[in-house]
């Protein structure tokens, strides 16, 4: 097969971002490699809501909305206005979102989007039980710029190399020649997420009603975000919790990053808050909860050399703003886009990426930091 540029692209992470990308650039011509550490690809999650306009330009830059409309079973982006209300008793009206009608998005099941990724790239450019624990530069500039180290002994070389590896990112240390993990830090917040069934919510005698509109319920150090996804049937409930007790920087292992909890817990941590959301708790049978972490403080820059970092690797933001993932497809789209360039080759790659850089840094930082602000103006 023939490519129309003269350096290879090795992808490490097969997560949304490391598929797009992928996908995008050999569609392109480029000789691409994609590493992903699992033996299949999977996402463990819930919903994803791409609930602002940037995330579906993005999508529509890299050729992916009809695809990924598709598998959320939706025929086009819809217009979103979000609805703040009280989590305590009463449940008062706070704010209505303002929208205009260019505010287009949509919520789809983490694992239906991974699907509709996954499906469009050559199986021949995947590579399973790849797990990157370093990246090195070659000596010899002739033979690639850098050597992906992989924990099976393996290696690979390549001149342009693109974490995608998320927030626990190997790559990430090459860029900011740390090797250690200081850069992610626990954020005293815990998730709970589940999916219900609409017609469970509606038996429970829940009077909100949430089949349409996103919904963000408010308390103190605590905060639910509902809202619809497969035409309303299904509604994605995600429930934040705030422990200020805990020293800010302590270290959470990461075997108890995501654990099991129980109803019992949910109903105990929320009960201070109004009937409708202890009767949509008591509907949660085994929800996940999550310790969430971010890149702190924000990375200087987002490539080194010939790599760059992509997504959660390089921008591992809290969810307060449900602004990750478009922030990721942010990056792919800018980073494929200068990649397929005319003009990009393997004497000018390292300004590329740093162009990359240059466009992507300020904004996806700006964004991670709003994000923290957000979790605090909620609660």
């Amino acid at each position: 097969m023939s490519f129309n540029k003269d350096f290879r692209v090795a992808i490490v992470g097969g997560g949304i971002c490391g598929l797009a990308c992928a996908g995008y650039l050999s569609r392109a011509g480029i000789h691409v490699d994609l590493f992903e550490s699992a033996s299949i690809f999977k996402e463990i999650g819930a919903g994803v809501d791409l609930g602002r306009p940037n995330a579906v330009r993005a999508l529509d830059f890299l050729g992916l909305t009809e695809t990924v409309l598709a598998h959320a079973n939706l025929s086009k982006p819809e217009i979103r206005p979000f609805r703040f209300i009280s989590a305590l008793a009463g449940h008062q009206l706070i704010h209505d979102y303002e929208t205009l009608p260019e505010d287009l998005g949509f919520g789809i099941h983490r694992p239906a989007f991974m699907d509709a990724l996954a499906g469009l790239i050559d199986p021949s450019i995947i590579h399973f039980n790849k797990r990157c624990v370093s990246v090195t530069k070659h000596d010899d500039p002739g033979r690639g710029a850098s050597i992906i180290h992989f924990a099976d002994g393996t290696t690979f070389e390549a001149e342009v190399v693109l974490g995608a590896d998320g927030i626990r990112s190997t790559v990430r240390r090459t860029v900011t020649e740390q090797h250690d993990a200081t850069r992610v830090v626990f954020s005293r917040t815990v998730v709970y997420r589940a999916l219900l069934p609409l017609e469970d919510i509606l038996q429970a005698g829940v009077q909100i009603d949430f089949s349409r509109l996103p919904h963000n319920l408010v308390g103190v150090n605590k905060h639910l975000i509902i809202y619809p996804m497969r035409n309303g049937k299904i509604i994605n409930v995600v429930i934040f919790y705030t422990d200020k007790s805990i020293p800010e920087g302590t270290e959470i292992p990461v075997s108890q990053w995501v654990t099991s909890a129980s109803t019992q817990e949910l109903l105990e941590a929320f009960d201070d808050c109004g009937p409708e959301v202890k009767k949509i708790l008591s509907l949660i049978e085994k929800p996940s909860k999550w310790a969430i972490h971010s890149v702190d403080p924000p990375l200087d820059k987002f490539s080194r050399g010939s790599v760059a970092l992509i997504g959660d690797a390089a921008h591992g933001m809290c969810p307060h703003l449900g602004a990750g993932v478009g922030q990721g497809l942010e990056d792919v789209r800018v980073i494929c886009e200068l990649l397929t360039h005319p003009q990009a080759r393997l004497s000018n790659i390292e300004s590329v990426l740093e162009a990359y850089d240059f466009v992507r840094q300020p904004r996806a930082n700006m964004i991670l930091r709003r994000s923290v602000w957000a979790g605090e103006l909620y609660e």
